[in-house]
């Protein structure tokens, strides 16, 4: 009998059906030689302190750093768990081979190993690796099982991630607690959570501490046109006064007219934090809700594996993409456009060394039924970006006009779309239509002169914004660095704070632990969030280049570049220096 260990019930169902398994049992389903079952999430965890010393089940300093010298697992304390993990068990005990058929990333591996090592699986292990859920992309995956140790560098990561945040979460947070809460607080320590958190207190004190200041400017209206005057702001309105009075007296000259013909390069596909971060910025959506629905997506088989941090597509998918195209009947006045005309082969879509375990998100093809007004538009963004790439690029003329009131320069700026190609895609979308195109210039002629209507524009200058999910999560994407371009971006998501996958989570924790809280889209760092950060004078901890750094290696563990072993290492002795500086104000 072969086993096979899906992710959920309704994973194990869609596979059973292919594998003809159709005979109902208590927790699996049997027939053609197959049985098929399901874990539910974490069936097992790292064992708790009390598990390894009685002792430790009491939060006391002395006892501090707990470390135990061997790690291990154990099942969760609820019914439905221990009977379903018996079930496993004893299948796994009459197994001829067991199929990892498991969530197909670091998480997924993670759950089904530890499952297998508490079930002492003796039998040949192969392991199930898919993008979608369609019919086609189980019956394909069944065709080219893997052995399951092709994947033992990604489950050393993961038991290595797993291992790392126990000993900080468990570390830091007696740590603190017992140390700085007088027993009335629990003070929560992460290893993700800390520098996340820091994140927020610095911008909230940044904007707490900032003075607004109070600036002139000269600007002048000529034919219906702003110019801005090219100098320092004012400080005080008697200097803006004089220049006024300056500028009324002279008539505006042209010295400059350029339009210059640009393009503005196709979107990129999405990856979870940048669907995250639409999400957010167009539906107010959480960074949690938004994973909901796409998972939700997955699980219905409408979009690919969503927990993924690509924007690219294999090499061997471009041949499909026609096929997928055609398949968005609902979308069929997009991709009219693209019928009958090759797809392009960029490398900045199709490109086999950006692809880590998964592919970038994209639509599968199936028509959707049955999903919510919330999962339609997550999948509406998802279909329209998927088309987006395949599109002509967005044509545009950058206007520059420059002029002068005797030796005073000023400058006028605007664009005009000539083709809107991809962006065409956008144009009914809701933030699309808050952020307004440029305004488009009238024509004029280097040397022209009139007059004109000088003015001066009082403004105070603006604190810094306040995170919001969506800058919070590229912020975490690039370990605390304000990158705009995508390009860069991909290449800093190696040092990244968190996974893709783990991100959402980490902000919905810190707002259970009412460190954070939301005034419409803005977080905002609550006095007990501010509070704990401040407690923590161990910079490393609360470091967003220290958490990316750590991740790095967690990737190089995956890779086979690094030893976990290390990792834990370093990690232990990081966990042994907090403690002293804390306990003993040593450095």
């Amino acid at each position: 009998m072969i086993v096979c260990i899906a992710e959920k019930p309704s994973v194990a169902r869609d596979l059973a059906e292919i594998l003809g398994a159709k005979n109902r049992k208590d927790g699996y389903l049997e027939g053609n030689g197959y049985a098929v079952t399901w874990v539910y999430g974490h069936l097992c965890s790292l064992k708790d302190p009390e598990d390894y010393n009685p002792n430790w089940k009491y939060w006391k300093l002395e006892d501090l750093p707990i470390i135990p010298p061997q790690f291990g697992i154990k099942l969760r304390g609820d019914d439905g768990a221990r009977k379903q993990f018996h079930v496993i068990e004893r299948l796994v005990s009459q197994a001829t081979e067991v199929i990892n058929c498991g969530d197909a990333g670091q998480e997924g591996e993670l759950i089904q190993r530890w499952v297998l090592l508490k079930a002492k699986c003796k039998v040949p292990v192969k392991r199930l690796w898919i993008s979608s859920l369609t019919e086609e992309a189980i019956k394909d995956g069944f065709k080219k099982l893997r052995p399951g140790s092709d994947f033992d560098r990604l489950f050393a990561a993961g038991n290595a991630r797993a291992v790392g945040d126990w000993v900080l979460g468990i570390n830091g947070t007696r740590l603190f607690t017992r140390k700085y809460g007088r027993d009335k607080q629990t003070l929560s320590v992460g290893r993700v959570q800390t520098p996340t958190l820091a994140l927020i207190v610095q911008r909230q004190k940044e904007i707490d501490s900032f003075k607004s200041e109070t600036f002139f400017e000269l600007k002048t209206i000529y034919r219906e046109t702003e110019f801005s005057c090219q100098i320092e702001r004012l400080k005080t309105k008697e200097k803006a006064q004089k220049g006024l009075e300056y500028l009324s007296e002279q008539p505006f000259e042209v010295t400059s007219f350029e339009q210059k013909d640009a393009k503005e390069g196709n979107p990129r596909l999405y990856d979870l934090t940048s669907l995250q971060v639409d999400g957010n910025r167009y539906y107010a959506y959480s960074a949690e809700d938004t994973l909901n629905k796409v998972q939700s997506l997955y699980e219905k088989k409408l979009v690919t594996y969503p927990r993924v941090d690509t924007t690219y597509l294999s090499e061997d998918l471009h041949p499909k993409i026609p096929g997928i195209l055609a398949g968005l009947r609902d979308y069929k006045r997009f991709t009219e456009a693209l019928a009958g005309k090759p797809i392009k082969k960029s490398k900045q879509i199709f490109d086999d060394k950006k692809i880590t375990d998964h592919h970038a998100i994209i639509p599968t093809g199936v028509a959707p039924s049955s999903i919510s007004p919330d999962e339609q538009r997550v999948y509406d963004l998802i279909v329209r970006r998927f088309i987006a790439v395949f599109y002509p690029e967005c044509k545009v003329s950058n206007t520059t006009v420059l002029g002068k009131v005797v030796t005073l320069e000023f400058k006028a700026t605007g664009k005009q779309v000539l083709d809107k190609g991809w962006r065409v895609l956008y144009d009914d979308l809701k933030a699309q239509q808050t952020n307004p195109e440029d305004k488009i210039l009238p024509l004029f002629t280097k040397g022209e002169s009139g007059p004109h209507e000088p003015y001066i524009h009082e403004g105070k200058t603006s604190p810094p914004k306040f995170y919001t999910e969506a800058t919070l999560l590229r912020a975490m994407e690039t370990a605390g660095k304000l990158v705009e371009d995508e390009e860069m971006r991909e290449v800093m998501k190696e040092n990244g704070i968190g996974r893709p996958s783990t991100r959402a989570s980490i902000i919905e924790t810190l707002f259970k632990r009412q460190y954070i809280e939301k005034k419409k889209k803005n977080l905002i760092a609550t006095a007990t969030g501010m509070a704990l950060i401040d407690q923590i004078s161990y910079e490393l901890l609360k470091s967003p280049e220290l958490t990316g750094q750590w991740e790095h290696k967690l990737r190089r563990i995956e890779r086979g570049t690094y030893e976990a072993q290390t990792f834990k290492d370093e990690l232990f002795v990081m966990v042994r220096q907090l403690t002293d500086e804390v306990i003993f104000g040593k450095k």
